[in-house]
């Protein structure tokens, strides 16, 4: 009988719609984005019709708010921002169906070019669902960068909230942005783009604390994951990367500002194929801090530089002259690294002669060339640190 009475309570949750459910204390209403007035054919702009749903819900008193998209249907939406704060504890942004953008730049004509979907100062937000959000980006990645519009989703001053279950594919150029956000998680996502599309990061943060990331599968044509400035405790894990830049904190201070970066975990990451590994990568010109990093449990399969700091970074590559100033990099932490370089040197640290990177830790790292009884090396330049354990390739810190 207890099972019978769960079962039907299961039942009244899923399928109720525009009523109240209050059943045994479940307090929700549910309602579909087409009793609004969206068309599913995918050509009809419907990003008014979804406000109008969105304005709708987030007005709504009751405690948990479910906003459909449904399955089987395809949804054009322009550029649109759904603004909070809402009246409810939580509002479940459930994407069943597809979600495509304009494939036109014109579209953005006026508008801010940096972005499509928008969720704004929504508190207790959950997007999720087994739907996808399609960029159609392949318009734009023959196109210069400043004509295209930067992201697909953003998520900004949005606290206690998460995106999950989505597969986010195709983006002009970054797929998910966390900015000016508190206590934000990301799991079982997929987002995918080809290796040869122009800065398609997977996921960027900036200007966010208490952030996770976790469960997810990123593939695209930069990082898989970017950390920019103003970031604190991080915590990014069981994560496969490739094709792509690897797992970036950077780059940093690009404006001369100072930059503060601190408490960043990356653990049990599988890299294939992708640029980079492990990469902190900071502008000469820059100042602050970067400080407080593990990057942890790291596979590696075929990666050009697995391990690698650049504090010379600068518009020139390869000829850039030495300055006084950097962001100083400190208190970072490799454990338990392996697998295989595609180039001749695994470990990469390249430190500013005038702030040293200092309290780098190597413990338990076993690199190997992909190709058959080719060695590996390390490439030290001002890195000071310590050893523990096997660290091959043989470290090269100044100390």
């Amino acid at each position: 009988m207890a099972i019978f009475f769960a079962f039907i309570i299961l039942v009244l949750w899923l399928f109720c719609s525009n009523i109240v459910c209050n059943v045994v204390g479940i307090k929700s209403e549910v309602f579909d984005v087409l009793d609004f007035g969206a068309v599913g054919d995918g050509t009809v702009d419907s990003s008014e019709a979804f406000l109008k749903a969105w304005n709708f819900v987030c007005s709504r008193e009751t405690e948990n708010v479910i906003l459909i998209v449904p399955e089987n249907q395809t949804f054009l939406l322009h550029p649109v921002t759904f603004s909070g704060p809402c009246k409810g504890k939580e509002i479940k942004f459930l994407i069943l169906g597809r979600i495509v953008s304009p494939i036109s730049p014109k579209t953005w004509e006026g508008l801010d070019q940096g972005k499509w979907l928008t969720f704004y100062g929504v508190y207790g937000l959950k997007v999720k669902g087994t739907g996808e959000i399609n960029g159609r980006g392949w318009g734009w990645w023959n196109q210069s960068c400043r004509d295209h519009p930067g992201l697909a989703m953003t998520f900004q001053s949005c606290k206690t909230s998460s995106l999950s279950q989505v597969r986010l594919i195709n983006s002009s150029q970054t797929h998910v942005l966390i900015t000016g956000t508190d206590d934000f998680i990301i799991k079982d996502v997929v987002i995918t783009a080809p290796e040869t599309s122009p800065n398609t990061d997977g996921i960027h943060i900036d200007s966010a604390i208490n952030i996770v990331i976790r469960n997810s599968i990123i593939g695209s044509g930069d990082d898989c994951v970017s950390i920019g400035d103003h970031t604190t405790n991080i915590d990014i894990s069981h994560v496969k990367c490739g094709p792509g830049h690897g797992i970036s904190i950077g780059s940093l201070g690009r404006a001369g500002n100072f930059v503060q970066v601190q408490n960043i975990r990356v653990s049990r990451v599988a890299f294939k194929g992708t640029t980079n590994g492990a990469r902190i990568k900071t502008w000469q010109v820059g100042k602050g801090y970067v400080r407080g990093v593990t990057f942890e449990n790291l596979f590696f399969n075929s990666v050009k530089n697995p391990i690698i700091i650049d504090q010379n970074y600068c518009n020139v590559r390869g000829a850039c002259k030495e300055l006084q100033t950097g962001v100083e990099i400190r208190d970072v932490v490799y454990r338990n690294l392996w697998g295989t370089s595609s180039t001749d040197v695994a470990i990469t640290l390249n430190c500013s002669q005038s702030i040293s990177c200092t309290g780098l830790l190597l413990q338990s790292i076993w690199l190997k060339s992909a190709m058959i009884g080719k060695k590996v090396s390390s490439s030290c330049i001002n890195a000071h640190g310590a050893t523990i354990g096997v660290v091959q390739p043989a470290p090269c810190f100044q100390d």
